[in-house]
């Protein structure tokens, strides 16, 4: 599925997207195509392709999944056949207080311009990583990344070009950046 692809990867930098990343190289793709709006997220994780995975080709980019214009540069110029979304505000308690709309932006609005662009440049697949916290959500971060599993729903239904839309839910991560135990051990 993944050798001799190139791979889009949005969120790249983050603590599930990197381990993701790494996972990604030990198929061979082409290249893997990195997409982080955080330039240290950025820096962290090509750094360690340059250390550890050297062979690996890799397209460190800064860009934001909201940005429509950023987005068609990336994907008309690497025009990657598979794309893991995974950029999104995760962080529960930050969202519920005075960050609502921008977890509505990020996660919702910025998904549907990546399946958009996924869906124009004619890539073969979009994965949308969600969260367990979709199911019934009870809080603005497990309402949004529900909203963004039905955005890719409608745009599968839609029939516009041939991508198929796929999502998983991943539950507590231990060790990201979201998970309870890094703060437990502080």
């Amino acid at each position: 599925m993944i050798g001799a692809k190139t791979v889009l990867i949005t969120g790249a930098g983050g603590s599930i997207c990197s381990e993701l990343c790494r996972q990604l190289a030990r198929f061979a793709p082409a290249r893997l195509v990195l997409v982080e709006a955080s330039e240290f997220a950025l820096y962290n994780i090509e750094q360690w392709f340059r250390v550890h995975k050297p062979e690996t080709p890799i397209v460190p980019l800064a860009g934001d999944v909201k940005d429509a214009a950023r987005l068609d540069e990336i994907f008309s110029t690497w025009k990657p056949q598979l794309v893991f979304h995974a950029a999104a505000y995760k962080h529960v308690p930050l969202m519920e207080v005075g960050n609502a709309w921008q977890a509505v932006r990020n996660n919702v609005l910025g998904t549907l311009q990546v399946t958009a662009h996924a869906q124009r440049h004619g890539a073969e697949r979009f994965v949308l990583i969600s969260t367990d916290k979709a199911v019934n959500p009870t809080n603005v971060m497990g309402a949004t990344k529900r909203l963004a599993e039905m955005a890719c729903e409608a745009r599968h239904s839609s029939g516009k070009g041939c991508t198929q839309m796929e999502m998983v839910r991943f539950g507590n991560v231990l060790g990201s950046t979201g998970s309870v135990i890094p703060k437990f051990a502080e």
